[in-house]
């Protein structure tokens, strides 16, 4: 095993400052999973049905979708931090509004405003995320992945403690109190976080020379998107309907937020476990089958299945919530690690500027899967129920896997394994050797028998083909892939 540099620890700024943009992200999943557990049965009381409040939980990912790419064009006329401390504002703000809809009785004044809210808390939302990404890359210049990993870790405890805490806070004080505490919240984490970031400078966030549309045309990388957003889909599909499917067995608003937590909870336990599988021994591509498949399963439990003939009940629904929280954790884990290996391959710089490109394009994969399983959700709810519904779901998913399993069969064996890729090559200032180059001196007599590795990333199958006309050893070929190197 290669054993790394070690590098410094973090100073108490930097920190503060991980505090302060993991504070974004564990409020921006809140924002998407408070109202979760309550707001169908209030829409419903004002006379919306399904497909209805289906639409307005998919609208937030739908302004996510197409203002993520917008907001991140304009953020250096703008200011990263002042981008992130008006993204917070607007988002409070909306989030205080959107309690004060209880006091409204007609229908259909009570759903458009609960749309025009929702998409302004999620452009704040938005704008927020969006700048605090960039900040992690300039602040944390030599661990952006770990960053971002830990990162993900306060928006997924966000995505889950959101639903338990809306139904405990509604349980207390009825529809406006949850949204009330989260508006106050966030403008008080508005100041913390506006106090302890640093300033930023324009220049130093650009990361705009590889186009998205470039990286699409990368089949492996369209794979993997089509992946994240199957997987949100699955998410969006369960946030707006699995409530009203659930209701029959009368939990309290307490216990309806528990419910909504199984899932996201599994996900949180096995993610590490599929991520160390997926560094050490298992090809990313086959966990992505594996994760479809779990889908299909939990799907069919949770509905149950319309045709097995099986009777709903509550532990089925639980079983069915662990399930899907396993399924997530392989298909969500193995896409964004597996798209960079991919566009690395394919020949992309293995820098910041293709982390910034990969993690803007799996942020709009989920946004637009989020947005499209909420809003099919209701309708299908509306028009055939939550069992023949879920065949929607259970259908995507095994298409996907079989789409997998023939892209795994034809794909070249050209790979780049996910230990190749290192976050950042960093350049430091008294040597004129990255770091990057000396992990692959390392590593490369390990994978003489696989593949070739450029410094710039590019894989090429010299070795495969010297074995195969017979002119080179074993150790010369190892020489051979040295010299490239160097």
């Amino acid at each position: 095993m290669v054993k790394e540099k070690k590098t410094k620890k973090l100073t108490r700024k930097q920190w503060l400052t991980l505090c302060a943009i993991g504070s974004v992200h564990f409020s921006g999943a809140i924002c998407i999973s408070l109202q979760a557990p309550f707001y169908p049965k209030e829409a419903e009381s004002k006379g919306a049905n399904a497909t209805e409040y289906g639409l307005v939980f998919g609208s937030f990912e739908f302004i996510a979708f197409f203002s993520s790419p917008i907001l991140g064009r304009y953020m250096n006329f703008i200011g990263a931090k002042t981008m992130l401390s008006f993204g917070m504002i607007l988002a409070a703000i909306s989030a205080i509004c959107f309690g004060l809809l209880d006091y409204i009785d007609d229908h259909t004044t009570f759903i458009t405003l609960s749309f025009i809210l929702r998409m302004t808390e999620s452009l704040g939302s938005t704008a927020a995320l969006v700048s605090a990404f960039s900040i992690t890359a300039a602040v944390f210049p030599k661990s952006v992945a770990t960053t971002f990993a830990t990162l993900e870790a306060f928006y997924g405890l966000g995505y889950i403690v959101g639903p338990t805490l809306g139904g405990l806070l509604f349980s207390l004080g009825g529809y406006v109190l949850p949204f009330a505490v989260m508006g106050t919240a966030m403008i008080i984490g508005t100041i913390f976080v506006f106090m302890v970031l640093p300033p930023i400078s324009a220049s130093s966030n650009d990361f705009g020379h590889i186009k998205v549309k470039d990286v699409l045309k990368i089949p492996g990388v369209l794979l993997d998107s089509i992946c994240t957003v199957a997987t949100s889909i699955s998410m969006g599909f369960l946030a707006a309907t699995l409530e009203p499917h659930i209701r029959e067995f009368g939990l309290s608003s307490i216990l309806n937020g528990l419910m909504f937590i199984i899932s996201g909870g599994m996900y949180a336990l096995i993610a590490p476990i599929v991520g160390r599988l997926c560094d050490k021994w298992v090809y990313p591509k086959k966990m992505l089958a594996v994760g479809a498949m779990f889908i299909v399963g939990s799907y069919i439990v949770i509905g149950p299945f319309p045709f097995l003939g099986i009777p709903k009940t509550l532990t089925l629904c639980i079983v069915g919530l662990v399930i899907h929280g396993i399924g997530l954790a392989g298909l969500m884990v193995p896409t964004f690690i597996d798209s960079i290996c991919s566009a690395v391959a394919a020949g992309f710089p293995d820098d910041i500027s293709t982390y910034g490109v990969i993690s803007g394009l799996w942020s709009s994969s989920f946004a637009l899967g989020a947005f499209i399983g909420p809003s099919i959700a209701g309708w299908l709810f509306d028009v055939v129920g939550f069992q023949y519904g879920s065949l929607f779901v259970i259908s995507l998913h095994a298409l996907l896997f079989v789409g997998i399993v023939i892209f795994v069969s034809c794909e070249k064996k050209n790979r780049v394994s996910p230990r190749r890729v290192r976050m950042l090559s960093h350049v430091p200032p008294e040597s004129g050797t990255s770091e990057e180059e000396e992990f692959i001196k390392k590593i490369t007599g390990t994978w003489a028998d696989q593949i070739t590795i450029t410094a710039n990333g590019k894989v090429t199958n010299s070795a495969q083909n010297l074995e195969k006309k017979g002119q080179v050893s074993r150790e010369e070929e190892t020489k051979l892939k040295v010299s490239e190197i160097v």
